[in-house]
Parts: C-alpha cells; sequence; structure tokens
C-alpha cells in the first residue's frame, strides 16, 4: 500500500512539472506569436489553436498534483461543524464518489481519444492537427487523478491523513 501511495503522488508530482512546462511552452508561443503578428506584421496559422491545446492539456495532467497538495477550492464550512466521526464519514463519501467520477470520466475520455485515434480526426483549421493527440490528455489526466484520490482515500482509510487535512476535533479542545 506504501508503494502504491507513494508511487501515484511521484506520478502526481511528475505531471504537475509537466503541466508546469506546458503552461511556460504556451507563454513562449504567445510571445511568438504577437511578436510575429505585430513586429513582423506576418500572418500566424498554429499558434492559437496550438497554446489551446497546451493549456487543456496542462489543466487535465496537472490536476492530480493540484489533488496532491490540497489545491482545489474546498468549502469546509460542513466539515468544521462536524465531529471527528462525522468528517471521516464525509470525507469518505466525498473522496470515494470522486474517485469513481473521475474513473467514469477517465474511461469515457479513452473511449472519446481512441474514436479520433482511429477515425483519424483533425482539426478543421489551416494547421489542421491530427486531434487525437490533443485528446490524449484527458484519459491520461483523469486516470492519473483517479489514482490519486484512491490514493487520498486510502490515506483516510488507513489514518495517514485526516478528514479534508483539517486537525483532529479532540485535539482542538487541548
Amino acid at each position: 500500500m506504501n508503494f502504491f501511495i507513494n508511487a501515484t503522488a511521484s506520478l502526481s508530482r511528475l505531471f504537475g512539472y509537466i503541466a508546469a512546462s506546458l503552461l511556460f511552452v504556451a507563454v513562449l508561443v504567445v510571445c511568438h506569436m504577437v511578436f510575429t503578428r505585430f513586429v513582423l506584421n506576418l500572418p500566424t496559422s498554429w499558434q492559437t489553436e496550438f497554446v489551446t491545446y497546451v493549456l487543456l492539456a496542462s489543466t487535465f495532467l496537472g490536476a492530480p498534483w493540484v489533488l496532491l497538495e490540497r489545491g482545489h477550492v474546498n468549502v469546509e464550512l460542513v466539515p468544521l461543524m462536524l465531529g471527528d466521526r462525522g468528517r471521516f464519514i464525509l470525507a469518505f463519501i466525498a473522496y470515494a464518489g470522486a474517485t469513481a467520477l473521475c474513473a467514469v470520466i477517465a474511461y469515457e475520455a479513452y473511449i472519446f481519444w481512441h474514436e479520433a485515434w482511429v477515425e483519424d480526426w483533425s482539426s478543421d483549421t489551416i494547421w489542421a492537427p491530427k486531434l487525437w493527440k490533443a485528446y490524449l490528455a484527458m484519459p491520461i489526466g483523469f486516470a492519473l487523478i483517479t489514482l490519486q484520490y484512491l490514493a487520498d482515500l486510502l490515506c483516510l482509510i488507513t489514518g495517514r491523513d485526516t478528514p479534508f487535512g483539517l486537525p483532529a476535533v479532540n485535539q482542538e479542545a487541548n
């Protein structure tokens, strides 16, 4: 179990770095596009579409790292009002539900990606990139976030982590 949790955390960190690198590439391409358009007064054909795909890939591939670092928006009002057992039950339901939802989306995203690959879809632009390359980030990202949710669920069940990362109610009274 430790191996799975540590390996998942390492994968989430790796893809966090990949997502950050993709953001950096997107910034460079936008700078290139601005320079080409407004300084050289030349048309651009691929940059806007490339940046769109790269930003989407960065979002999907970086989501597991954000979950690992507890960076998603989290409303703690209800967990703060509950005791330790209530927090555990709520966290278990939330983590299990999120794991199941992300697994279903990963499966559906894989089917969508596979269809784009088999049918050789291309975008309807002048650049016309193969869409399977752009869509590949969806099943990978959702598979990784499913693994990260599963690791978080295991940490919750085994007591390695507290529900929602909040301190125990009994510890606050001491």
